[in-house]
């Protein structure tokens, strides 16, 4: 939702009034756009679509969830799946995992019923057929060292390789969720816990331009500040997901729309295509897409040695210490109290972020650490 987010604030500033003399922008009227984000794949599980409208960039709130729409799912066999919004998560609406699971070869529609808007309209999506997607052959990590400020530190890229002797999927997206395990430096209650972050770039691949259906060396993410990602033991779980060639194109337009750096003639987001249409009013924008995509996944683990990796607590030691007469400190948190014992034993910081790992990640271990 992070990119679409971005896209809206781009769509914003290019319809606000602006005075092209002295570039002095002015604040003017405009249009509140729909913005529309789901996916639905042939993996079992709860399915997605997100709904709201673009606010102004004055306002602070680039986007406000739009809350009581009626949402349906349709498909070529004459299939409606009605989905309910989530109570907790305004403008967000679901379908149901035990009756609705997406079909590799089905086509199926989006359908929006605003019912809090003046006038109320109705919204639907191209249908779109969902493409099989060849499973990731495998993932892999090369080592490479990164020049800093003042030193080098090792971190490495992440690749993967895949191919499709079917020739069935020629358009390829892929996203990432990284986890990896991080140890304090003082070995108390919590001291080892798991942090994890999602992708936000686009990844996309078009191998339509080549004879060969393999995809060899598709670079995933490259850790070029390891910190203490590398430190312990690290693991990447990647999804590829199929496109059919409008979708590839959106994506391809929206990732260029974001790399752009903000010049006259660059790129504006409503250059932007999208597949979900007004029915009463067909001109009337739109910012999102309805994808609809097999997936396949793989998981790989890194335990290795890297070297010249950078620590977040170089502080801590300095910054925490031990005392045996705890009453002549105070408003200093306590990590390890022994003072009811002899000799009395304390040990003091002024930073909890260097003695509880909970501060930044969790203390539960995932499911799957243990497979490798």
């Amino acid at each position: 939702m992070k990119t679409l987010q971005r896209i809206a604030i781009l769509l914003i500033l290019v319809t606000a009034d602006s005075c092209i003399i002295d570039y002095v922008p002015k604040i003017g009227a405009y249009e509140e756009v729909l913005v529309v984000e789901g996916l639905i794949t042939d993996q079992p599980g709860v399915y997605t679509i997100k709904v709201s409208k673009s606010e102004p960039l004055w306002n602070r709130k680039f986007v406000k969830p739009l809350t009581g729409c009626k949402v349906s799912i349709s498909d070529d066999m004459g299939q409606t799946y009605n989905l309910k919004e989530v109570a907790s998560s305004f403008g967000v609406y679901v379908t149901d995992q035990a009756s609705f699971r997406g079909v590799i070869g089905r086509v199926y529609t989006l359908h929006i019923k605003t019912t809090t808007e003046s006038p109320n309209l109705s919204y639907e999506s191209q249908p779109m057929k969902m493409i099989p997607v060849p499973p990731i052959d495998n993932i892999y990590y090369e080592k490479k060292t990164f020049k800093q400020a003042n030193s080098s530190v090792e971190g490495c890229n992440i690749y993967l390789n895949t191919h499709d002797p079917s020739n069935s999927c020629r358009f390829y997206r892929w996203e990432y969720s990284e986890t990896w395990e991080f140890h304090m430096p003082f070995n108390f209650v919590n001291n080892v816990c798991w942090l994890s972050n999602n992708s936000e770039e686009i990844i996309i691949k078009n191998s339509s331009l080549h004879a060969e259906t393999n995809i060899m060396g598709q670079p995933v993410l490259s850790i070029t500040d390891p910190i203490d990602r590398l430190s312990v033991k690290y693991s990447i779980l990647v999804k590829q997901f199929s496109l059919n060639e409008d979708e590839y194109f959106y994506w391809e337009r929206l990732k260029k729309s974001l790399d752009q750096t903000g010049g006259l003639y660059d790129l504006i987001p409503s250059d932007i295509p999208n597949n979900i249409f007004c029915l009463e009013e067909p001109n009337k924008k739109v910012l999102g897409y309805f994808s609809v995509s097999a997936m396949s996944s793989k998981r790989l683990f890194i335990k290795d040695k890297f070297s010249g990796i950078n620590t977040m607590y170089g502080g801590c030691t300095s910054d925490t210490f031990f005392t045996t007469k705890p009453d002549t400190l105070k408003d200093i948190w306590i990590i390890f109290d022994n003072s009811k014992k002899v000799p009395p034993a304390v040990i003091y910081t002024k930073n909890r972020g260097c003695v509880d790992c909970t501060s930044r990640g969790t203390n539960i271990k995932p499911i799957f650490w243990d497979e490798k």
